[in-house]
């Protein structure tokens, strides 16, 4: 009888599935309170004003504004802090020259 021999099964060929962790909000964007800003592994960018750290080092914003990022020094090491600028002050900043152009003050009066 004509017989084919099996063929041999590979050890290789798994994989384990991307943990999608990084940066999720950018400097300059806007988020909302609750909004996931970092996923890391460790403390690699640290909490600063209006974030919260998760028990997996996660931060978050605690409140809703603008998403800020800033170098310090710690150690003689350069680290990474993110801020939440809070939305009533930026939106105070941002249209500030609105209120104060003189076209909008004449037209007002």
């Amino acid at each position: 009888m004509a017989h084919k021999k099996a063929g041999g099964s590979s050890k290789n060929g798994r994989d384990s599935n991307a943990q999608r962790r990084g940066v999720k909000r950018f400097g300059g964007q806007e988020v909302l309170a609750g909004n996931i800003l970092v996923r890391q592994v460790g403390s690699k960018v640290h909490a600063g004003k209006n974030v919260g750290t998760g028990k997996d080092y996660t931060l978050f914003a605690t409140v809703d504004g603008e998403v800020k990022y800033e170098k310090f020094t710690r150690k003689k090491k350069v680290k990474t802090r993110v801020h939440i600028v809070p939305v009533l002050t930026f939106f105070l900043r941002v249209n500030f020259s609105y209120f104060t152009s003189p076209s909008t003050v004449a037209n007002k009066v």
